[in-house]
């Protein structure tokens, strides 16, 4: 990195600089003997230093400069600290081609602008590079050995390029969900021990989150990736406001809800060790009776007009008496790409098959949700894909998630492949099939190659374990540098 290290700061809080230090020109110009440098030869000093205080010595030790403003940036971006820098002769960048263009995050504009305000300017240098990600991915052994081999081979067919041009064909999509809304509640407790009477382990109750969680968390996902989303589902008559539920959704997601008289929003409870996040036991509060003629009949006039405008409509299945025959009937009849989830849980085990819909474009499960499909136990999870499921569903893409496997997709024209998982760091697995079927779902209506589009799945699906329950949601940005640093 080139930078021009002449700067006058002025900082609110202090007046005068941390150091001043001649330029780092030659080994004679190390002030050793400078009172200013004592920290060098005295252990104490570094043993007791705070991590704020490391990290300006490092920038002295390693670029020389002449004043080191005496605060620590704590914000995200470097446009805070540039106001209170007086006057900048340069603020040099290291990035090649043209940095704003490939800014995922958005912040170089804003930091210019700040820059600039105040009369510096930004100076983006062409020097050669030396990519931290890139040299740990490359010579640390951070990762298994098979994937380590298959991230190279991504590497070397153009990977990193092709995956983020293929993340952005899907930005002007609007998406419309349909399904289930599950009010997911978490109640953190800590184990007390056995009842003294019962078969039982007491806890004592310390706090609980409240999440909008099923379709409502799904299309939280998909939000940051696409123009626009819509959401088709049925809340309970009375239970839950309807401001409760439009308060968790991003701000590009529309809500189309339709009330139940009579009947509970789906609410889950789980009670949550706190220490490590153990779930101990679950209580579910639902009514999933068939519903009667006219509230069918609405429900599916409403899903038949709502989908019509959409150019991918992901249907998330969750089995809680929302999607009837006939709804399955009116989203094939009126989708122009339909995307499907139908999921096994404790609620509906073995009676809500991805097999009571016919016909699909895509189908995402899991693997134990596709064996129950295929009626087949024991057989070679590629077999169960290539044979039974794609014999019983007229569907020319599916992705079978794996867990620690990975996970398994399937093209009518280029077989079954593999893409391992990336990561073993598992926080909570709520919600993770959602973030990797939502996401992908436009992908494969953009026309991404399907193991491409399992790759990216594959990094939804590690940042979405490391989230509790629906907490935040999958971004764009941090999934594209995700990406980005997987393949570098």
């Amino acid at each position: 990195m080139t930078v021009e290290r002449r700067m006058r700061v002025r900082n609110h809080h202090q007046s005068d600089t941390v150091l001043a230090a001649p330029v780092l020109s030659s080994a004679s110009a190390y002030p050793f003997d400078a009172a200013p440098f004592g920290w060098l030869w005295h252990a104490q000093q570094w043993h007791s230093a705070r991590p704020s205080v490391l990290r300006r010595r490092a920038v002295v030790l390693a670029l020389g400069v002449i004043w080191l403003a005496p605060g620590v940036n704590e914000n995200p971006t470097t446009s805070s600290p540039s106001e209170s820098v007086e006057e900048h002769e340069a603020h040099a960048v290291e990035n090649p081609g043209d940095p704003e263009d490939a800014d995922v995050t958005g912040k170089i504009a804003i930091e210019r602008e700040a820059v600039e305000r105040h009369g510096g300017r930004i100076v983006f240098t062409r020097d050669v590079t030396f990519s931290s990600s890139s040299l740990m991915n490359r010579y640390f052994d951070i990762y298994d050995p098979p994937l380590r081999d298959y991230l190279q081979k991504v590497r070397e067919s153009g990977g990193a390029e092709r995956l983020l041009k293929l993340i952005d064909k899907i930005q002007d999509m609007h998406v419309v969900l349909v399904g289930d809304t599950i009010i997911d509640e978490y109640q953190y407790v800590t184990a007390l021990g056995k009842a003294s009477k019962e078969n039982i382990v007491a806890t004592l109750f310390k706090n609980g989150e409240q999440f909008a969680g099923g379709v409502i968390a799904a299309a939280n996902h998909v939000a940051s990736f696409c123009k626009s989303v819509e959401i088709v589902t049925t809340l309970g008559g009375k239970d839950y406001p309807e401001e409760f539920i439009r308060a968790h959704v991003r701000p590009n997601v529309t809500l189309t809800p339709i009330r139940i008289q009579g009947r509970p929003t789906t609410r889950k409870l789980r009670y949550v060790e706190l220490g490590y996040l153990h779930k101990l036991f679950e209580v579910y509060t639902m009514d999933d009776t068939p519903l009667d003629e006219a509230e069918r009949k609405e429900i599916d006039r409403i899903t038949s007009e709502r989908v019509r405008g959409g150019d991918v409509v992901i249907v998330t299945d969750f089995g809680h008496g929302m999607i009837a025959p006939s709804t399955i009937d009116a989203l094939i009849a009126n989708s122009k790409f339909l995307a499907i989830n139908a999921q096994s849980n404790s609620g509906n085990h073995g009676y809500n098959l991805i097999t009571k819909y016919p016909r699909a474009d895509y189908i995402c499960i899991d693997a134990p949700e596709a064996r129950l499909a295929a009626t087949d136990k024991f057989s070679d999870i590629a077999s169960v894909i290539e044979t039974s499921l794609h014999g019983k569903i007229d569907c020319d893409n599916m992705i079978i998630t794996h867990g620690s496997f990975g996970c398994y997709p399937f093209s009518s024209k280029t077989g079954v492949a593999r893409v391992p998982a990336f990561t073993k760091t598992v926080v909570d697995t709520v919600g993770a099939g959602d973030a990797f079927l939502t996401i992908t779902a436009p992908l494969v209506a953009a026309g991404g190659n399907i193991e491409d589009v399992a790759f990216i799945g594959n990094a939804a699906g590690a940042i979405k374990v490391g989230i509790v329950g629906h907490r935040n949601s999958v971004e764009k940005a941090p999934l594209v540098k995700f990406v980005t640093a997987l393949l570098k």
